[in-house]
């Protein structure tokens, strides 16, 4: 079974050089994320997953509330790749204060 980090040990892996991914979709990307993250959405795993990558640590996958991407993280480890998921997913993250990146509510987007 993959282990579970809660927010506090995500930011601190993070710190020490751990990698997080994000599988939620672009619209969900789009309203809040992690500034540390990586988008690589659960609907384009099968195509992406060699994407996800933690580098010396296992990589840290988030969703919204924690459903997909302990669903991710269990493909990953059955294809080999090391990964813990984020408990309790952004909402988890948002609550417990840590960086998030929101775009304007409303305003074109020009940037892509």
């Amino acid at each position: 079974m993959a282990d579970d980090v809660d927010v506090a040990e995500a930011l601190r892996r993070l710190e020490s050089g751990s990698r997080l991914f994000d599988v939620r979709e672009q619209g969900e990307w789009d309203e809040v994320h992690a500034p540390q993250a990586t988008l690589v959405p659960m609907s384009e795993l099968v195509a992406r997953w060699r994407e996800i990558d933690g580098g010396d640590q296992p990589a840290i996958i988030v969703c919204h509330s924690g459903a997909r991407s302990a669903r991710v993280v269990a493909a990953l480890e059955q294809s080999g790749v090391p990964a813990v998921n984020l408990t309790g997913g952004m909402v988890a993250w948002e609550q417990a204060g840590a960086p998030v990146v929101r775009d304007a509510q409303g305003e074109p987007r020009h940037e892509h």
